[in-house]
């Protein structure tokens, strides 16, 4: 991932990976992604990685109340994975709620700015948006 933000930082194409919900892996696709002057970069582990945060000029963290994530996983397992609410709290339970406390929570403290209440927060969202677009070249 990071040579591919460096590629894209240097003006090149990259043709991003893709993965698979359903089946746990990496898709044989692949999206092509051309430079911008802004890139976002999401995801849950993102902050993880020595490599990949250093890389990154501003680092936000999108928190959300326990329960709002419980509830979440429950809505997007069963209409977009096919699965049960039984398989869902299961697989929360024994697996989403432990490494969400051992690897997502504590990667909190690498972020520049903390949003709270996700995405309702809207003044922090407003104010995000503002940075971005004063980093935008004209």
């Amino acid at each position: 991932m990071v040579a591919h933000l460096d590629a894209l930082k240097r003006g090149e194409a990259i043709e991003m990976p893709l993965y698979s919900y359903i089946t746990c892996t990496r898709s044989a696709d692949t999206v092509r992604v051309l430079p911008h002057d802004v890139v976002v970069v999401e995801g849950i582990l993102i902050m993880t990685n020595p490599a990949l945060r250093d890389f990154l000029d501003i680092k936000v963290f999108v928190d959300a109340e326990p329960d709002d994530r419980l509830m979440r996983c429950i809505q997007r397992d069963i209409l977009e994975r096919g699965r049960n609410v039984r398989e869902v709290l299961e697989r929360y339970e024994k697996t989403v709620k432990p490494m969400h406390n051992k690897f997502i929570e504590p990667s909190k403290r690498y972020a520049d700015i903390i949003i709270p209440q996700g995405g309702n927060n809207h003044v922090a969202i407003h104010v995000l948006a503002s940075m971005i677009k004063n980093n935008l070249k004209s």
